[in-house]
């Protein structure tokens, strides 16, 4: 299987979120500045990611006026620049040449000798000299030139399977970095909102002191609670400086030199049944380089059985006697007798390694599946969280929170209520917030595993209604 086949394009595209279940708001916050950019994962082609994607002289100069970071910017960025890819680029190469190499036929040899000289009598000094020039020639029997290259060939197929593996690898981890980074957006806009109503709160409960309707006592509540937002803000920002910093790193990068990423987090969908998506690990590389692996260990096994069979060394030139100036013909043939050396160890251990690789198979088929299913869960459970939350949890903490806040300020309530209220809406909120992260992950890893977009295997989806 030619590995330079496969189909790229989907290693962009496995990092889809689709379209189906538009949830309305996180929070009054939350999707206030998504709802007008683009869903965070959409279907790319690889064609398309190439073209947008500047040349590696442009990247420091644009790299700085990066304003508004694309998932498909990060991508293109990441193919382009990522240090590792471009290390397995080189391997490629090496592999490339080493399977040349392995098709060229020994050199010939050229061979002087010089014979019957610096004796005695006749033979004294050149007098009675023979020169013999010759070239010889190795002859490779047993079609081992052939077979060698293709055990060559096949191996830069197997570095062409790993190369394709960590482009899927490199392009999950930045799509993965890419939610990380969105979710601590998403975090610092919640614990500043959280500080502001801190503030409005602190406030408001400032008057009521001031007005001898409450005890001091709340005064220095909220002025806690203010603290404890404004670092738990501070702390959210240091956060969202690291997944920055590493978003940045996959395409080499050692600043995070773009002011923001967008992306719309509350986009999820359906899954489908784990029977369906099982059908589709046959696309992932990590699979289908065993088929290579395989066919390599035939082909070493095939070189070893050739090498029992042993090479003839011809020879031919010329003799001259320097006593009757006079010159002759010489030819020779050189042929080993494989009385000891058959290479039987060397068969042997080509066999134990073609049984190796089948095993081998096996197993990482056995892995793959065993992950795909955890993945399956997880992910269902991840969906399961955010629409529980979205749906049930999230309105009734908002509801619960406006009604005591409501009633806190006429003086129906008193303050702890409230404040329960509130840490209990934000709680919520957050709790929410990584749920979506988490299903977005997870998602992405599934994909990573089929080699495809979940959204495409799916029917058409339904948008629900706010």
């Amino acid at each position: 299987m030619d590995c330079r086949k496969l189909w790229v394009p989907v290693a962009i595209a496995l990092f889809a979120a689709g379209c189906a279940t538009q949830h309305p708001t996180m929070a009054r916050s939350l999707t206030d500045t998504a709802t007008t950019q683009p869903t965070i994962i959409t279907e790319i082609q690889l064609s398309k990611i190439s073209a947008d994607s500047p040349p590696a002289s442009e990247v420091a100069s644009q790299s700085l006026i990066i304003e508004k970071l694309t998932l498909t910017k990060a991508l293109a960025l990441a193919l382009q620049h990522n240090p590792t890819l471009a290390g397995f680029a080189e391997e490629i190469r090496a592999r490339d040449a080493a399977a040349l190499q392995a098709g060229l036929s020994p050199n010939p040899n050229l061979g002087v000798e010089i014979a019957n000289f610096a004796g005695q009598n006749d033979l004294r000094g050149f007098d009675g000299a023979e020169t013999t020039i010759a070239l010889s020639q190795l002859i490779e029997l047993g079609d081992k030139r052939t077979k060698r290259r293709h055990v060559a060939v096949l191996e830069k197929d197997l570095a062409a399977w790993d190369y394709q593996s960590t482009k899927l690898d490199v392009l999950a981890a930045t799509a993965k970095a890419f939610i990380q980074v969105l979710v601590a957006q998403e975090q610092v806009s919640l614990n500043d909102e959280l500080v502001k109503l801190a503030e409005k709160t602190a406030a408001a409960v400032g008057e009521r002191v001031d007005a001898g309707k409450v005890s001091p006592l709340e005064n220095t509540r909220t002025q806690v609670e203010l603290a404890a937002a404004q670092s738990e803000a501070n702390k959210t920002s240091r956060e969202l400086e690291v997944a920055r910093r590493r978003l940045a790193a996959f395409w080499g990068a050692d600043r995070s030199e773009f002011v923001e990423v967008v992306g719309d987090l509350t986009t999820i969908t359906p899954l489908p049944p784990e029977t369906m998506l099982q059908t589709f690990l046959a696309r992932n590389p990590d699979l289908n380089r065993w088929e290579s692996e395989l066919d390599r260990n035939k082909s070493a096994l095939a070189l070893a059985r050739s090498e029992a069979v042993s090479d003839l060394s011809i020879s031919a030139g010329v003799r001259n006697f320097r006593e009757s100036n006079t010159s002759a013909l010489v030819v020779g043939i050189d042929l080993p007798l494989p009385l000891f050396n058959r290479n039987q160890g060397g068969i042997g251990e080509a066999q134990a390694n073609v049984e190796k690789a089948r095993h081998e198979q096996r197993a990482a088929k056995v892995a793959l599946q065993t992950e795909l299913s955890e993945m399956w869960q997880n992910l269902a459970a991840s969906y399961v969280e955010s629409s529980t939350l979205h749906d049930k949890i999230l309105p009734g903490a908002l509801e619960a929170f406006e009604a005591t806040d409501f009633g806190y300020r006429e003086g129906k309530l008193d303050f702890l209520q409230m404040l329960d209220a509130q840490r209990t809406l934000f709680t919520v909120k957050r709790q929410y917030l990584l749920a979506l992260g988490n299903y977005h992950i997870t998602r992405s890893n599934v994909e990573r595993l089929i080699g495809a977009p979940i959204k495409s295997l799916q029917n058409p989806t339904i948008t629900k209604n706010n």
